[in-house]
């Protein structure tokens, strides 16, 4: 981690990022920006923002005027009696340290003890006993997508009670619950009693970071991974190389990042990638890796040699190269490799195999290709020679077991893909269609056509994320169910370890509250004030989120 930017000095050192952008990747299907409208008067009132507003809005919240105080020298976050969690489960000690902080070490005011409890007149919390009622409450796990994140919290003097089925859940309740906590312009923390019933609306909330376009220090990562848990988000998307670099140090092929990544020490190394996964599992966040091929492998030929395929030119090889070689039987032993040593290096249950953009102007040049193509009856349908390439990776992935997930031109070409694929559907014209289309063949799928945020304008675009409605396409029930949840992305043209953060949140954070809450919080002006404060909840705890709009936060007011 010597190599990584200090924390303090990446935050502090982010550079203003610019009001228009345009980015350049073909991934990208851009729309023309709206103007912005003038501001309701209701956008102007930042200062009538509840402090212990949630975001996201849980399902089902009950809120008493009663205040109850916590003293941050007696409050404890322990174990409840009866929890199949205890002291040992370390998991939750973490979460325990963790959200104490949130809640009181981020104070600007060290007045704790100064004045008593007493003197207030109000009643004291001195506890909240966190209980896990399932068996095996899954302390040493990994989240996986039937994980259960449901949780039930109970804040009554003198003691709040969490009640989650796993720890998952318990996670998700404790962020909730360190959200209701507030502080007076008098250095008191409060709590409101209430009572709170809350699960995920959608089981797949992730967030896509690109690490080939600009790689990402550590750091950086870590960081997000730690306002992806305020936000509720449960998968980092990792597409973690690409054309550009070879960040990913292999066990078994180190020369892929010796010759492809930036530089040597722009990588990340097996220590690393144990480092993230950990970090992520302890707020209950999956990481799904992304290897995507055939296309989008400009930076794998560079480290193994005969991998990509040979373009010509006249008739004579050119000197440059296209996608990855189909035909070559060295080709899948090479990914059968690989893609054994992923499968053992990323614990979650689905790989990310891409397969997006495959340029097929190479494979057309080249002689052996057209041999093959007329050997296996193809004809000129390129279309069928990358879905001849998919379908034997997929094999390769499931014989280790590894569900997969892939880009949506997979499905568009008419690969025979398995019944647990999970198809990724990104391209913004007509994605509706496109969603009925892959619900309706029975395939499962995530959204993220709606929620490219490295698209960015004048204005507040979080509102045009948080207005879409998932299940708004054409399908039956059955269908609807198939609709796993979504991803908010961030491709890494234009994005690095400066304008990360900012540019991500509070962004992200409309799509965040899109995918748990109930598909009828729909309120943009009750969203604009919980989101404004929100974002400053994100910075009294060190995520440098940009401002939603014009206005201050409270803690910035209050004196040091």
């Amino acid at each position: 981690m010597g190599r990584a930017m200090g924390l303090a000095g990446l935050l502090l050192g982010l550079v203003v990022v610019p009001a228009v952008l345009v980015s350049t990747n073909l991934r990208h299907g851009g729309r023309r920006a709206e103007a912005e409208p003038e501001p309701s008067d209701w956008e102007l009132a930042a200062d009538a923002v509840p402090e212990d507003s949630l975001w996201p809005l849980p399902q089902w919240v009950r809120t008493y005027p009663r205040q109850l105080q916590l003293a941050p020298s007696r409050f404890q976050l322990v174990h409840g009696a009866g929890s199949s969690a205890g002291p040992g489960c370390g998991l939750l000690q973490d979460a325990f340290r963790r959200y104490y902080e949130y809640m009181f070490g981020h104070s600007r005011r060290r007045t704790w003890g100064r004045r008593p409890l007493a003197a207030r007149g109000q009643p004291e919390l001195f506890q909240l006993q966190v209980v896990i009622e399932a068996g095996d409450p899954g302390c040493d796990g990994h989240p996986h997508l039937t994980s259960s994140e449901a949780y039930h919290l109970t804040v009554t003097e003198p003691v709040a009670v969490l009640k989650a089925s796993e720890v998952w859940g318990a996670l998700r309740g404790l962020e909730t619950f360190s959200q209701l906590v507030h502080e007076d312009d008098y250095g008191s923390f409060l709590v409101n009693e209430s009572e709170i019933n809350d699960f995920p609306r959608f089981a797949h909330r992730g967030v896509l970071l690109d690490t080939s376009r600009h790689y990402l220090p550590l750091k950086s990562i870590l960081t997000n991974l730690d306002a992806m848990a305020f936000n509720k988000f449960n998968v980092l998307h990792w597409h973690i190389v690409d054309d550009q670099s070879f960040p990913y140090q292999s066990i078994y092929f180190p020369e892929l990042s010796d010759k492809g990544a930036y530089s040597s020490n722009l990588i990340y190394t097996p220590t690393d990638v144990r480092l993230v996964i950990e970090y992520a599992r302890l707020r209950g966040i999956r990481v799904i890796p992304e290897f995507d091929t055939p296309g989008h492998t400009q930076s794998w030929g560079k480290g193994q040699k005969d991998l990509l395929t040979p373009c010509y030119n006249g008739g004579q090889p050119a000197g440059s190269f296209g996608p990855i070689n189909p035909v070559w039987n060295t080709t899948y032993d090479f990914m059968a490799k690989f893609l054994k040593e992923i499968s053992s290096v990323f614990p979650d249950e689905f790989i990310h195999l891409g397969g997006d953009e495959v340029d097929f102007t190479c494979w057309k040049s080249n002689p052996e290709v057209k041999e093959f193509m007329k050997k296996q009856g193809f004809g000129t349908d390129y279309a069928k020679l990358e879905s001849y390439y998919v379908q034997n990776i997929l094999d390769i992935v499931s014989s280790y077991n590894k569900g997969q997930m892939v880009w949506q031109e997979v499905f568009d070409h008419k690969a025979q893909l398995k019944p647990d694929t999970v198809v990724q559907v990104w391209m913004a014209n007509n994605y509706a269609h496109e969603l009925s289309q892959v619900t309706g063949a029975g395939l499962t799928a995530v959204l993220s056509a709606p929620w490219y945020l490295d698209y960015i304008s004048y204005g507040q675009d979080w509102k045009k994320y948080y207005t879409v409605e998932p299940l708004n396409f054409p399908g039956s029930e059955k269908q609807k169910k198939l609709l796993i949840g979504g991803e908010a992305c961030l491709w890494g043209e234009f994005v690095d370890a400066t304008n990360l953060t900012p540019r991500l949140w509070p962004r992200a954070s409309a799509v965040g509250e899109r995918l748990w809450s109930s598909s009828n919080v729909t309120n943009l002006q009750d969203a604009y004030k919980r989101l404004t404060n929100h974002r400053c909840r994100m910075l009294r705890r060190g995520i440098a989120a940009e401002p939603v709009f014009v206005g201050y936060c409270a803690h910035e007011a209050r004196e040091p």
